[in-house]
């Protein structure tokens, strides 16, 4: 008889909490060609800041939600609060305090174009919607970890990571993804501070974009996922520090050269590439041995675990790599 024996971060599914309970500014955005979306029959005209419209805020797959949770992926701890992790958040684009969840209104996420270029056999400009319902969706349940050393569990409704690379067919030649965020300093007043280097961009080795834990975010709470989260789509890697977790994603790009990231370029002596969680290395201005979770009783302490407990998933990733910050 086969005997499974638990994993130290696991918990049982009916343990859950449910439901309910910064150089010069740069200028990446560039204006769009006219080209055909992948969606049939649909094609688009984007410039720089059209790729995000404000006339209408609805959203067209809310019919996609929820969906299936994908059980492999389980917690030691129970889900944070939906009311709290909507309100208590980051995103630069609106604001440097917490409370940033009021201000994302303005943001309007229909119509949404998502390009992927680079080195790719073919560059793709696609709607949102026929992007998400094209893709496998499921709800995996992620441990998110801020290099501010506070903490939540979130279930995320989206797809693998890895399926968006199948679509992009990108060359041989292709070491990394780079990730960027909309621009629109209109909607976005934290947009409006030019000693940012706008827009937000992110990257991941491909290596690391395929692993499994590597998803696309479009939903939150079995619902699509709201403004301030990230709508229509954020990165969730579970196993590195959330300033990692590009919000409001609008381009791919695949590339021979690692990407300088937003806060990277900003302090990059304290925001590397990687930034791996790991307690036993310190940040400049947060001690990481320990983080403060946000769960439904309110805080509680928690040592913080090496790749954030996904050692297992993940750690083979870095075998090998010498004179590489790893976990900052």
């Amino acid at each position: 008889m086969l005997i499974r024996v638990p994993k130290g971060w696991e918990i049982k599914e009916r343990e859950a909490t449910p439901k309910d309970t910064f150089s010069q500014r740069r200028m990446l955005l560039k204006t769009l060609l006219s080209v055909p979306a992948v969606a049939a029959g649909t094609s688009f005209i984007a410039s720089g800041k059209a790729v995000v419209a404000k006339e209408n805020n609805d959203d067209p797959t809310s019919d996609l939600y929820p969906v299936i949770r994908n059980n492999r992926y389980k917690l030691d701890r129970p889900i944070t609060p939906k009311e709290i992790s909507t309100k208590y958040n980051n995103y630069y684009e609106f604001g440097s305090h917490k409370e940033i969840w009021s201000l994302t209104d303005n943001l309007s996420t229909r119509p949404w174009l998502v390009t992927i270029d680079g080195l790719v056999d073919k560059k793709i400009v696609i709607d949102i919607d026929s992007l998400i319902r094209q893709m496998p969706l499921e709800e995996r349940v992620y441990r998110h970890r801020c290099v501010e050393r506070w903490s939540m569990a979130v279930p995320y409704s989206g797809f693998p990571l890895s399926n968006l690379i199948s679509l992009a067919k990108p060359l041989n030649s292709a070491k990394y993804i780079v990730m960027q965020s909309f621009f629109d300093a209109d909607v976005a007043p934290g947009q409006r501070q030019f000693w940012y280097p706008w827009p937000y961009t992110e990257g991941l080795t491909i290596d690391e974009a395929l692993n499994e834990l590597a998803f696309i975010a479009t939903g939150y709470y079995g619902e699509p996922i709201p403004n301030q989260n990230g709508a229509p789509l954020r990165l969730a890697v579970p196993w590195k520090y959330g300033f990692k977790h590009i919000k409001g994603i609008v381009r791919f790009t695949f590339s021979d050269k690692r990407p300088v990231s937003f806060w990277e370029e900003i302090a990059g002596s304290e925001y590397g590439f990687w930034a791996n969680v790991a307690g036993s290395v310190p940040h400049p201005r947060w001690p990481q041995a320990t983080e403060e979770f946000f769960g439904p009783n309110g805080k509680e302490k928690r040592r913080t675990q090496l790749y954030n407990g996904y050692s297992e998933y993940v750690s083979y990733l870095y075998r090998g790599l010498k004179g590489e910050s790893l976990f900052k």
